[in-house]
């Protein structure tokens, strides 16, 4: 019994080491071959990975916009920018001046006008646009007034026909005798239907014209 257990011992020492130089070269040779450089392995295929290429763009160099300011408007009210052009002589193409909420002067022009008779919830919230109901249909057109257009303000008021010459609204170009004037802040009788307090003493304030150039 004690011979078997002594070989058994004897086995294991010299026998480890062997097995370990086996199992080692095993590893080595069969992955590397019989090189030193391990040129001639089996190694695995090369696996890729599923991200394909990518396209090269096309799209053009976006291009930098030209972007202008564009010219701040004064801020005026109706009754000074109405007075001012018809002082003016109400000039339909001509510039006229004013000065604006913040003591600027100011040019405009006809079309600035125009915005306060085409505009609607323009003289108080819910109001109607003013040639909603001076318009260009005298028949149907109240006080057969049309403002919406220039020759139609200028033409004046209880035209019978559209070649007819009414009332004169402008007064010649004297604002403090202007029927326009008078309806609109010295009665108050119009925009119509105007609910109490809801129109300013000198009408909605708006944007219009451009400060004068300096000289």
């Amino acid at each position: 019994m004690k011979r078997d257990f002594r070989t058994w011992i004897l086995i294991l020492i010299f026998g480890l080491p062997i097995l370990l130089l086996i199992f080692i070269t095993a590893i080595y040779f069969g992955n590397c071959g019989f090189n030193n450089d391990c040129s001639q392995a089996s190694l695995p295929p090369k696996i890729h990975t599923p991200i394909p290429t990518l396209i090269p763009a096309t799209l053009p160099v976006p291009e930098r916009a030209n972007i202008t300011m564009s010219t701040p408007k004064c801020t005026v009210n109706a009754k000074t920018i109405l007075s001012a052009w018809v002082n003016a002589g109400y000039p339909e193409k001509d510039a006229f001046e004013f000065i604006d909420l913040n003591g600027a002067t100011c040019v405009a022009t006809f079309a600035d006008v125009d915005i306060l008779f085409s505009e609607s919830n323009l003289w108080y919230q819910g109001a109607l646009a003013c040639i909603s109901c001076h318009h260009a249909d005298l028949t149907t057109a109240s006080a057969q007034m049309d403002l919406s257009s220039y020759a139609g303000i200028v033409a004046g008021s209880r035209r019978a026909t559209p070649d007819a010459k009414g009332n004169d609204i402008l007064a010649g170009g004297v604002w403090d005798k202007a029927m326009i004037n008078d309806q609109l802040f010295i009665s108050m009788k119009m925009p119509f239907g105007r609910p109490e307090g809801a129109v300013a003493e000198d009408g909605p304030t708006i944007l219009a014209g451009q400060p004068k150039p300096s000289q």
